[in-house]
Protein backbone atom coordinates (compact mmCIF):
# COMPACT_ATOMS: atom_id res chain seq x y z
CA UNK A 1 0.00 0.00 0.00
CA UNK A 2 2.95 2.31 0.75
CA UNK A 3 6.42 1.92 -0.71
CA UNK A 4 9.40 4.08 0.16
CA UNK A 5 12.69 3.64 -1.69
CA UNK A 6 15.85 5.43 -0.50
CA UNK A 7 14.20 8.72 0.42
CA UNK A 8 16.57 11.53 1.41
CA UNK A 9 15.58 15.02 2.51
CA UNK A 10 17.67 17.93 3.77
CA UNK A 11 16.80 21.42 4.96
CA UNK A 12 18.63 24.75 5.03
CA UNK A 13 20.29 24.21 1.63
CA UNK A 14 21.55 20.76 2.53
CA UNK A 15 23.05 21.68 5.89
CA UNK A 16 20.46 19.83 7.99
CA UNK A 17 19.83 16.14 7.21
CA UNK A 18 16.22 15.16 8.00
CA UNK A 19 16.12 11.63 6.54
CA UNK A 20 18.71 9.54 4.71
CA UNK A 21 18.13 6.56 2.40
CA UNK A 22 14.86 5.58 4.10
CA UNK A 23 13.26 2.45 2.59
CA UNK A 24 10.26 0.48 3.83
CA UNK A 25 6.93 -0.99 2.77
CA UNK A 26 3.51 -0.94 4.43
CA UNK A 27 1.09 -3.72 3.52
CA UNK A 28 -2.55 -3.22 2.63
CA UNK A 29 -4.76 -3.19 5.74
CA UNK A 30 -1.77 -2.97 8.08
CA UNK A 31 -1.41 -0.82 11.19
CA UNK A 32 2.20 0.29 10.82
CA UNK A 33 4.09 2.30 13.44
CA UNK A 34 6.99 4.69 12.85
CA UNK A 35 8.67 4.82 16.26
CA UNK A 36 11.30 7.33 17.30
CA UNK A 37 12.02 10.45 19.37
CA UNK A 38 11.37 14.05 18.37
CA UNK A 39 13.62 15.11 15.50
CA UNK A 40 14.07 11.57 14.19
CA UNK A 41 12.51 12.36 10.80
CA UNK A 42 8.98 10.99 11.25
CA UNK A 43 7.11 14.16 10.24
CA UNK A 44 9.32 14.65 7.18
CA UNK A 45 8.42 11.17 5.96
CA UNK A 46 4.71 11.81 6.53
CA UNK A 47 4.81 15.12 4.69
CA UNK A 48 6.51 13.52 1.70
CA UNK A 49 3.97 10.67 1.61
CA UNK A 50 1.04 13.10 1.80
CA UNK A 51 2.55 15.20 -1.05
CA UNK A 52 3.19 18.27 1.13
CA UNK A 53 6.96 18.06 0.71
CA UNK A 54 9.31 16.99 -2.07
CA UNK A 55 12.21 14.66 -1.33
CA UNK A 56 15.71 15.47 -2.53
CA UNK A 57 16.29 11.87 -3.63
CA UNK A 58 14.37 8.61 -3.78
CA UNK A 59 10.81 7.61 -4.67
CA UNK A 60 7.60 6.76 -2.86
CA UNK A 61 4.13 5.54 -3.78
CA UNK A 62 0.84 5.49 -1.89
CA UNK A 63 -1.85 3.06 -3.06
CA UNK A 64 0.05 2.66 -6.33
CA UNK A 65 0.31 6.43 -6.96
CA UNK A 66 3.61 8.28 -7.21
CA UNK A 67 3.88 11.05 -4.60
CA UNK A 68 5.16 13.53 -7.18
CA UNK A 69 3.32 12.67 -10.40
CA UNK A 70 0.00 11.61 -8.86
CA UNK A 71 -0.28 14.06 -5.99
CA UNK A 72 -3.91 14.96 -6.80
CA UNK A 73 -5.04 11.32 -6.63
CA UNK A 74 -3.17 10.82 -3.36
CA UNK A 75 -4.70 13.90 -1.73
CA UNK A 76 -8.18 12.64 -2.62
CA UNK A 77 -7.56 9.16 -1.23
CA UNK A 78 -5.65 9.66 2.01
CA UNK A 79 -6.48 11.08 5.39
CA UNK A 80 -3.82 13.07 7.26
CA UNK A 81 -3.81 14.08 10.89
CA UNK A 82 -0.73 16.25 11.55
CA UNK A 83 1.00 16.32 14.92
CA UNK A 84 -0.17 19.86 15.62
CA UNK A 85 -3.93 20.52 15.80
CA UNK A 86 -4.63 22.29 12.52
CA UNK A 87 -8.42 22.57 12.23
CA UNK A 88 -10.22 25.91 12.27
CA UNK A 89 -10.20 27.06 15.89
CA UNK A 90 -13.08 29.53 15.44
CA UNK A 91 -15.42 26.98 13.84
CA UNK A 92 -17.51 24.58 15.91
CA UNK A 93 -17.10 20.80 15.85
CA UNK A 94 -20.01 20.44 13.45
CA UNK A 95 -18.85 23.30 11.21
CA UNK A 96 -15.33 21.83 10.90
CA UNK A 97 -16.70 18.42 10.01
CA UNK A 98 -19.16 19.81 7.47
CA UNK A 99 -16.42 21.91 5.90
CA UNK A 100 -14.04 18.99 5.35
CA UNK A 101 -16.86 16.79 4.06
CA UNK A 102 -17.73 19.49 1.51
CA UNK A 103 -14.11 19.88 0.41
CA UNK A 104 -14.00 16.18 -0.46
CA UNK A 105 -17.40 16.24 -2.16
CA UNK A 106 -19.16 14.11 0.42
CA UNK A 107 -21.33 14.56 3.51
CA UNK A 108 -21.36 13.54 7.15
CA UNK A 109 -24.39 11.33 6.47
CA UNK A 110 -22.70 9.43 3.61
CA UNK A 111 -19.77 8.12 5.70
CA UNK A 112 -21.31 8.42 9.16
CA UNK A 113 -20.91 4.70 9.88
CA UNK A 114 -17.13 5.10 9.64
CA UNK A 115 -16.89 7.93 12.17
CA UNK A 116 -19.92 7.07 14.33
CA UNK A 117 -18.02 5.44 17.22
CA UNK A 118 -15.72 8.47 17.42
CA UNK A 119 -18.22 11.23 16.70
CA UNK A 120 -20.80 10.18 19.31
CA UNK A 121 -18.19 10.96 21.98
CA UNK A 122 -17.97 14.60 20.92
CA UNK A 123 -21.45 15.10 19.45
CA UNK A 124 -22.88 16.55 22.72
CA UNK A 125 -20.41 19.44 22.23
CA UNK A 126 -20.96 19.87 18.47
CA UNK A 127 -21.73 23.59 18.89
CA UNK A 128 -18.51 24.28 20.81
CA UNK A 129 -15.66 26.00 18.98
CA UNK A 130 -12.68 23.77 18.22
CA UNK A 131 -10.30 26.14 19.99
CA UNK A 132 -12.15 25.56 23.27
CA UNK A 133 -11.90 21.75 23.20
CA UNK A 134 -9.72 19.60 25.44
CA UNK A 135 -6.75 17.74 23.97
CA UNK A 136 -8.66 14.46 23.78
CA UNK A 137 -11.68 16.06 22.09
CA UNK A 138 -9.47 17.89 19.56
CA UNK A 139 -7.86 14.54 18.78
CA UNK A 140 -11.23 12.89 18.12
CA UNK A 141 -12.44 15.79 15.97
CA UNK A 142 -9.24 15.77 13.90
CA UNK A 143 -9.60 12.03 13.35
CA UNK A 144 -13.23 12.45 12.24
CA UNK A 145 -12.20 15.13 9.73
CA UNK A 146 -9.42 12.89 8.40
CA UNK A 147 -11.87 10.02 7.92
CA UNK A 148 -14.93 11.84 6.58
CA UNK A 149 -14.12 11.01 2.93
CA UNK A 150 -13.36 7.33 3.70
CA UNK A 151 -9.65 7.34 2.78
CA UNK A 152 -7.79 4.24 1.66
CA UNK A 153 -4.77 5.21 3.78
CA UNK A 154 -4.73 7.12 7.06
CA UNK A 155 -1.59 8.99 8.17
CA UNK A 156 -1.45 9.96 11.85
CA UNK A 157 1.58 11.99 12.94
CA UNK A 158 2.11 11.67 16.71
CA UNK A 159 -1.66 11.69 17.37
CA UNK A 160 -1.37 10.98 21.10
CA UNK A 161 1.34 13.48 22.04
CA UNK A 162 0.14 15.74 24.86
CA UNK A 163 -3.00 13.67 25.43
CA UNK A 164 -3.94 12.08 28.76
CA UNK A 165 -3.48 8.36 29.36
CA UNK A 166 -7.19 7.51 29.12
CA UNK A 167 -7.56 9.33 25.80
CA UNK A 168 -4.45 7.58 24.47
CA UNK A 169 -5.96 4.19 25.29
CA UNK A 170 -9.29 5.12 23.69
CA UNK A 171 -7.52 6.39 20.59
CA UNK A 172 -5.67 3.13 19.98
CA UNK A 173 -8.90 1.20 20.46
CA UNK A 174 -10.43 3.41 17.74
CA UNK A 175 -7.52 2.65 15.42
CA UNK A 176 -8.05 -1.09 15.90
CA UNK A 177 -11.69 -0.66 14.81
CA UNK A 178 -10.66 1.39 11.76
CA UNK A 179 -8.14 -1.30 10.79
CA UNK A 180 -10.96 -3.83 10.93
CA UNK A 181 -12.74 -1.66 8.32
CA UNK A 182 -9.85 -2.32 5.93
CA UNK A 183 -8.15 1.06 6.22
CA UNK A 184 -4.35 1.02 6.01
CA UNK A 185 -2.95 3.07 8.89
CA UNK A 186 0.52 4.54 9.30
CA UNK A 187 1.06 6.18 12.66
CA UNK A 188 4.11 7.82 14.19
CA UNK A 189 4.78 8.10 17.91
CA UNK A 190 7.65 8.83 20.33
CA UNK A 191 6.02 6.51 22.90
CA UNK A 192 7.72 3.13 22.81
CA UNK A 193 4.87 1.47 24.76
CA UNK A 194 2.51 2.16 21.84
CA UNK A 195 4.67 0.08 19.50
CA UNK A 196 3.07 -3.15 20.76
CA UNK A 197 -0.30 -2.01 19.39
CA UNK A 198 1.03 -2.05 15.80
CA UNK A 199 1.25 -4.98 13.40
CA UNK A 200 4.77 -3.96 12.42
CA UNK A 201 7.04 -1.09 13.38
CA UNK A 202 10.06 0.77 12.07
CA UNK A 203 12.49 2.21 14.61
CA UNK A 204 13.98 5.48 13.38
CA UNK A 205 16.64 7.80 14.76
CA UNK A 206 18.50 10.73 13.17
CA UNK A 207 16.71 10.18 9.88
CA UNK A 208 17.72 6.55 9.45
CA UNK A 209 15.75 3.32 9.90
CA UNK A 210 17.33 1.08 12.54
CA UNK A 211 15.03 -1.93 12.22
CA UNK A 212 11.69 -2.99 10.67
CA UNK A 213 9.78 -5.95 12.08
CA UNK A 214 6.88 -6.95 14.27
CA UNK A 215 7.21 -5.75 17.88
CA UNK A 216 7.78 -9.36 18.95
CA UNK A 217 10.36 -9.84 16.20
CA UNK A 218 12.33 -6.79 17.28
CA UNK A 219 12.26 -7.83 20.93
CA UNK A 220 13.34 -11.34 19.92
CA UNK A 221 16.52 -9.92 18.40
CA UNK A 222 17.77 -8.52 21.71
CA UNK A 223 21.21 -10.14 21.91
CA UNK A 224 21.98 -10.38 25.66
CA UNK A 225 20.37 -10.93 29.04
CA UNK A 226 18.71 -7.89 30.59
CA UNK A 227 18.47 -7.16 34.32
CA UNK A 228 16.39 -4.77 36.37
CA UNK A 229 18.33 -3.32 39.30
CA UNK A 230 16.69 -1.22 42.00
CA UNK A 231 17.49 0.45 45.30
CA UNK A 232 15.98 3.18 47.48
CA UNK A 233 18.85 5.50 46.49
CA UNK A 234 18.33 5.52 42.71
CA UNK A 235 20.68 8.43 42.05
CA UNK A 236 23.64 6.76 43.77
CA UNK A 237 22.71 3.40 42.24
CA UNK A 238 22.85 4.82 38.72
CA UNK A 239 26.27 6.37 39.32
CA UNK A 240 27.77 3.24 40.86
CA UNK A 241 26.35 0.79 38.30
CA UNK A 242 27.75 2.90 35.46
CA UNK A 243 31.15 2.91 37.21
CA UNK A 244 31.13 -0.89 37.57
CA UNK A 245 33.76 -2.38 35.19
CA UNK A 246 31.46 -5.17 33.98
CA UNK A 247 28.56 -2.91 32.98
CA UNK A 248 27.94 -2.66 29.27
CA UNK A 249 24.81 -0.44 29.38
CA UNK A 250 22.75 1.12 32.14
CA UNK A 251 19.63 3.27 31.72
CA UNK A 252 16.92 4.43 34.09
CA UNK A 253 13.45 2.94 33.54
CA UNK A 254 10.94 4.23 36.08
CA UNK A 255 12.17 3.34 39.57
CA UNK A 256 14.68 0.74 38.30
CA UNK A 257 17.75 0.53 36.11
CA UNK A 258 17.95 -1.71 33.05
CA UNK A 259 21.44 -3.20 32.89
CA UNK A 260 23.40 -5.41 30.49
CA UNK A 261 26.88 -6.80 31.06
CA UNK A 262 29.97 -6.89 28.89
CA UNK A 263 30.23 -10.21 27.05
CA UNK A 264 26.67 -11.06 28.14
CA UNK A 265 25.73 -12.15 31.63
CA UNK A 266 27.34 -15.59 31.25
CA UNK A 267 30.67 -14.25 30.01
CA UNK A 268 30.69 -11.54 32.64
CA UNK A 269 29.85 -14.06 35.35
CA UNK A 270 32.83 -16.24 34.39
CA UNK A 271 35.05 -13.16 34.63
CA UNK A 272 33.62 -12.33 38.05
CA UNK A 273 31.95 -9.22 36.70
CA UNK A 274 28.36 -10.38 36.17
CA UNK A 275 25.18 -9.90 38.24
CA UNK A 276 26.64 -11.44 41.40
CA UNK A 277 29.78 -9.36 41.08
CA UNK A 278 27.70 -6.20 40.66
CA UNK A 279 25.68 -6.97 43.79
CA UNK A 280 28.86 -7.36 45.85
CA UNK A 281 30.34 -4.23 44.27
CA UNK A 282 27.29 -2.17 45.24
CA UNK A 283 27.16 -3.52 48.79
CA UNK A 284 30.78 -2.53 49.31
CA UNK A 285 29.71 1.02 48.38
CA UNK A 286 26.94 1.22 50.92
CA UNK A 287 23.96 0.03 48.83
CA UNK A 288 22.77 -2.85 50.98
CA UNK A 289 19.15 -2.93 49.72
CA UNK A 290 19.94 -3.72 46.08
CA UNK A 291 17.51 -5.99 44.28
CA UNK A 292 18.17 -7.54 40.88
CA UNK A 293 16.21 -9.80 38.56
CA UNK A 294 16.43 -10.93 34.97
CA UNK A 295 13.66 -9.41 32.84
CA UNK A 296 12.40 -9.64 29.24
CA UNK A 297 13.41 -6.66 27.09
CA UNK A 298 10.90 -4.17 25.71
CA UNK A 299 10.93 -2.21 22.47
CA UNK A 300 12.65 0.72 24.19
CA UNK A 301 15.47 -1.56 25.38
CA UNK A 302 15.89 -2.78 21.80
CA UNK A 303 15.93 0.79 20.51
CA UNK A 304 18.74 1.73 22.91
CA UNK A 305 20.67 -1.42 22.01
CA UNK A 306 20.40 -0.63 18.29
CA UNK A 307 21.74 2.88 18.89
CA UNK A 308 24.87 1.34 20.41
CA UNK A 309 25.53 -1.02 17.50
Amino acid sequence: MITIDKLTKTYNKGQVLAIKDVSLEVKRGELFGLIGPDGAGKTTIFRILTTLLLADKGTATVNGCDVVKDYVKIRNNVGYMPGRFSLYQDLTIEENLNFFATVFGTSIRENYDLIKDIYIQIEPFKDRRAGKLSGGMKQKLALCCALIHKPAVLFLDEPTTGVDVVSRKEFWEMLARLKAEGITIMVSTPYMDEANRCDRIALIQKGQILSVDTPAGIVGQFPVDLYAVHSANTHKLLREVRNYPGTDSCFAFGDALHVTFKGGAAGAHEAGAGPAGLTNYLRERGLADVGMEKIPPGVEDCFIQLLKS
